[in-house]
């Protein structure tokens, strides 16, 4: 799949980012690598294989689940943020 102009900038509003113009040749490059990558995937014989969760034997480790209510991280996080309103991320409406 050639990722061009126009579907490179509908990726940038959809992702709210804008891509300086001399990264934009490497960028669709790059996307197009990924997308290729993916269509290779897709072509891959799996029919009669089993679904594999996990690549480990074996259980998953568990450890002691300790909950932390320490009252001062919400704070701390939201003041990273551009908005936000009681504990709160308020970030622009997306969907078309």
């Amino acid at each position: 799949m050639q990722i061009d102009d126009k579907l490179l900038a509908r990726l940038e509003s959809l992702a709210m980012i804008e891509v300086p113009e001399e990264k934009k040749e490497s960028i669709k490059a790059e996307l197009g690598e990924i997308v290729n990558f993916v269509e290779n995937l897709n072509s891959l014989e799996v029919e009669g294989l089993e679904a594999t969760f996990t690549t480990l034997e074996g259980k998953t480790p568990m450890r002691e689940d300790t909950p932390m209510n320490d009252e001062e991280i919400p704070a701390l996080i939201l003041k990273h943020a551009p908005q936000s309103a009681e504990n709160y991320f308020i970030v622009p409406k997306i969907i078309e």
